[in-house]
């Protein structure tokens, strides 16, 4: 993954698989995505038959044990896929909702029946994931939904509204954060697994909300309106949900910040690549010295960048990424990633604010890096507890 002032540099986890993963990966984002780029942002989301070929490449459910259909590796794998989508500026597929997270919650809470029911499909593509936890009124506190799930008989009866819920225009299956007993807080919140359609009697799916970046991935609102589940499809057990999602946050936290240093390494690559070749005042941008220091600064935040995601995946992946070390990740992270675009925006000009050039589009994007997976206002407090 060289970028300059990374050369020669390679992740400490990295094997000759994950090589052939990247190359894997570069083709398909390049080839069979990109292409479609300007139609899937008028459209504002992506195209179904992308799932299924990425599903058909193994492309999904890179960490899914392989009796259920995937991949059989690890969030290594995953974090090349997400760093490999990134820097080719492909941003309509929510692969790292889609597998980064939903998968992760199947795998370690589900039953074998649930196992064997859904992960298949979600591996194939066949079946698009979505996690529903935020709420209009909401926000980052999660302790303070409303979507209530009662028990009657055999089945769940859901009511209530999500929001910002990313892939969930396409979704097929969304992981949906409930309060299954109103008169506890966090130990009142279950995650029920609802498979769902537009034809779902009681639920609907809201507008796609337009959004200043991001504009192929879609971002929809979700009502439930006495929206009916089976008691088999509670993920775990009553009462645990919102522990499940401490639990799996730092890897959301983690996907993000593979996302946050991704971007900031293409957006040097762009940037030192347009300053050679354009000329001010009878010189390359390079041959100024503001521009060289702008430059030396970018490249130094993102290699230290590298390192610290590199630290961080390789105690996931053996288990001892910790909460607070996640948040600073993510915070750090993501702060870096507005901070090096917008360095790089500048570079550009005029030029940069046209939607013609990448950084543009960059730029744009990165923004919501600070707010979704909790802000970074709320990392700042989980680091803040412990020290």
């Amino acid at each position: 993954m060289p970028t300059p002032g990374l050369d020669g540099y390679a992740p400490p986890w990295l094997k000759p698989e994950h090589d052939d993963l990247a190359e894997l990966a570069r083709d398909f984002f390049t080839k069979q995505v990109l292409p479609h780029a300007e139609r899937l942002e008028r459209q504002g989301h992506p195209d179904r038959e992308h799932y299924l070929r990425a599903g058909e490449l193994g492309l999904l459910g890179l960490s899914v044990p392989e009796e259920y259909g995937g991949g059989g590796g690890d969030f290594t794998h995953e974090a090349v896929l997400l760093h490999e989508q990134t820097m080719a500026g492909e941003g309509s597929l929510g692969l790292a909702v889609h597998s980064g997270i939903v998968t992760g919650y199947i795998r370690h809470y589900g039953t074998e029946e649930q196992k064997q029911r859904w992960l298949p499909g979600l591996a194939s593509g066949e079946l698009i994931g979505a996690i529903a936890m935020t709420e209009p009124g909401g926000g980052s506190d999660l302790q303070a939904i409303r979507t209530k799930a009662v028990r009657e008989g055999d089945d769940y009866v859901i009511s209530g509204s999500k929001t910002f819920i990313t892939n969930g225009g396409l979704a097929d299956l969304v992981i949906l954060a409930v309060k299954t007993d109103t008169t506890q807080g966090a130990a009142g919140i279950s995650l029920i697994v609802c498979e769902i359609s537009d034809k779902s009697e009681g639920f609907r799916r809201g507008r796609l909300l337009e959004k200043i970046g991001l504009h192929s991935n879609d971002t929809a609102e979700l009502f439930f309106d006495d929206f009916r589940v089976s008691h088999r499809n509670l993920l775990g057990e009553e009462g645990a949900g919102f522990y499940q999602m401490m639990a799996q946050l730092p890897q959301e936290r983690l996907v993000i910040g593979v996302g946050a240093v991704a971007a900031m390494q293409r957006a040097v690559e762009l940037t030192v690549a347009y300053a050679k070749e354009r000329t001010a005042f009878g010189k390359p941008l390079t041959g100024h010295q503001n521009t060289r220091m702008v430059l030396a600064d970018c490249a130094t935040r993102t290699r230290a960048s590298r390192i610290f995601l590199d630290d961080c995946i390789a105690r996931h992946a053996r288990g001892e990424l910790d909460v607070p070390t996640a948040a600073m990740a993510k915070l750090w992270l993501t702060e870096g990633q507005c901070e090096v675009v917008d360095k790089c925006l500048q570079i550009f000009g005029g030029y940069g604010y046209t939607t013609e050039y990448p950084i543009a589009r960059m730029y744009a994007d990165a923004r919501v890096q600070k707010i979704y997976g909790g802000t970074n206002e709320i990392m700042k407090e989980l680091i803040a507890r412990v020290l």
